[in-house]
C-alpha cells in the first residue's frame, strides 16, 4: 500500500483536496482530528498538557484550543513542548490505522509535514501549492480573523520553498474547483498505477 502525505500551508487548501481524494474512495487519515481526539479529557495526553499550560481550561473541562494555538504560536519553546507530546502519539495512531488498510493508497494529512517531525513510512509527499497573498485571503474568510494572525501563523510554518522542495508531487490550487478537481483525479489515477507495479 502507497502511503501519501498531504501537507501544505494554512489556507492552501488541504482539506479540500484531501475531500476530493475521499469522494474517489481513498481512505483519509486526517493528523488534525487525531490531536483534538488526543487531547480529550481522559486521554493520557490531557494531563500533560493541561500540566503543561496554565489556565487553559475551560469551565466544562475542555482544553480551550483557541487559547492553547495563541500561547504556542507565541512562544516557541511551548510549542516544541506540545510538539513533543503529541507527535509520537499521533504516529502511533496512524500507524495502528494502517495496519488495518489494504487499499492501493491512502493520504494522511500532515499541516507540518515540512517543519519538523520526520515520517519515515510515507512513501510520497503530496504538496497543494498556491500564492502566500492567496492563502492569507482564505485562512482570513474561513477562520474570520485578521490579516495579522494569520500572518503570524504563516510565519510558524515552513516556507512555500520549504514545502516544495520536499514534494514528490504538487498540486496547484489557485483556479477554479474544476481544475482543482481535474489534478486530484489525475493523481488518484497515478497512485493507483504506482501501487500496482509495487504489488507484482
Amino acid at each position: 500500500m502507497l502511503v501519501i502525505g498531504l501537507t501544505g500551508g494554512i489556507g492552501s487548501g488541504k482539506s479540500t483536496v484531501a475531500d476530493i481524494f475521499q469522494q474517489l474512495g481513498a481512505p483519509v487519515i486526517d493528523t488534525d482530528v487525531i490531536a483534538r481526539q488526543l487531547v480529550e479529557p481522559g486521554q493520557p495526553a490531557f494531563q500533560e498538557i493541561v500540566s503543561l499550560f496554565d489556565s487553559i481550561l475551560m469551565a466544562d473541562g475542555q482544553i480551550d484550543r483557541s487559547k492553547l494555538r495563541e500561547i504556542i504560536f507565541n512562544d516557541p519553546v511551548k510549542r516544541i513542548e506540545l510538539e513533543q507530546i503529541l507527535h509520537p502519539r499521533i504516529q502511533d495512531t496512524v500507524k495502528q490505522m494502517l495496519s488495518t488498510m489494504s487499499n492501493d493508497y491512502v493520504i494522511i494529512v500532515i499541516p507540518l509535514l515540512t517543519e519538523n517531525v520526520k515520517w519515515p513510512f510515507i512513501d510520497r509527499v503530496l504538496v497543494v501549492d498556491c500564492d502566500p497573498q492567496l492563502q492569507l485571503e482564505r485562512a482570513m474568510k474561513r477562520d474570520a480573523t485578521t490579516a495579522e494572525q494569520i500572518s503570524k501563523i504563516m510565519q510558524t510554518q515552513a516556507s512555500r520553498e520549504q514545502r516544495l522542495a520536499i514534494a514528490d508531487d504538487i498540486i496547484i490550487n489557485e483556479h477554479d474547483h474544476k481544475y482543482l478537481e481535474k489534478q486530484v483525479q489525475d493523481f488518484d489515477h497515478k497512485y493507483h498505477q504506482f501501487a500496482q507495479n509495487i504489488s507484482t
